[in-house]
């Protein structure tokens, strides 16, 4: 799991740097502007934004974000007490909040419930007796285990991982492939044809002029 964090505050940094780099990989910034390309650039599983940082704030850097179709989850750390920091937050797209000062336990809980809710760990039970480990990139089910190509776990995952709406076609090619490879609309119907092979048409739904949904 790859997180991105942006703490300006230096000792802060990296006290939390090295207590999530016990488990997960982790790139640290100290600007708005640098984790914004960082975030263009690289694929993350969670953003940790700090509300509050020299060169802009965190919660308009996830709504900039948000209108380029990322829907990475995020974790705002505040010192703020006032509820209107709040509410933009939530209202950019936040998936949750952490006050200053706070014990990294209580932060490190916060993760692992964001991983539950969205199908970070490393093996998800999609459905029942059907297990997807993303680190293998393998299904499986009562009747046969499957491996699938990377891209194939990619594009599974991302909709499992955002399962609570409709995903459009567009979005998913945004998210999985880079620029400089973007295939064609007939790729996505490759895709999808060849993940319901494996764990049944019934989980992937079309919805006719949005896209695809997870159930």
């Amino acid at each position: 799991m790859k997180i991105l964090l942006l703490e300006d505050d230096t000792a802060l940094a990296n006290i939390l740097v090295d207590y999530l780099e016990d488990d997960y990989e982790v790139e640290q910034t100290y600007s708005m502007k640098k984790a914004l390309l960082l975030a263009e650039e690289l694929k993350f599983d969670l953003y940790i934004f700090d509300i509050n940082v020299p060169d802009g704030d965190g919660i308009s850097l996830l709504k900039e974000l948000r209108e380029f179709a990322d829907n990475t989850p995020a974790i705002f750390i505040t010192a703020f007490r006032d509820t209107k920091y709040l509410k933009s937050a939530f209202e950019s797209g936040a998936s949750d909040f952490i006050k200053k000062p706070f014990d990294l336990e209580e932060l490190g809980q916060r993760i692992s419930n964001i991983k539950r809710q969205f199908g970070l760990d490393n093996k998800i039970n999609l459905a029942e007796n059907i297990i997807f480990d993303t680190q293998t990139h393998t299904v499986q089910t009562p009747q046969k285990n499957y491996t699938m190509t990377h891209k194939e776990s990619l594009f599974l995952h991302y909709l499992y991982k955002n399962r609570a709406r409709v995903v459009s076609s567009d979005e998913l090619l945004q998210n999985i492939w880079e620029f400089d490879e973007m295939p064609s609309d007939d790729a996505v119907r490759t895709l999808i044809k060849n993940l319901r092979k494996y764990i049944g048409k019934e989980h992937i739904i079309n919805i006719r002029g949005e896209g695809y949904k997870f159930e």
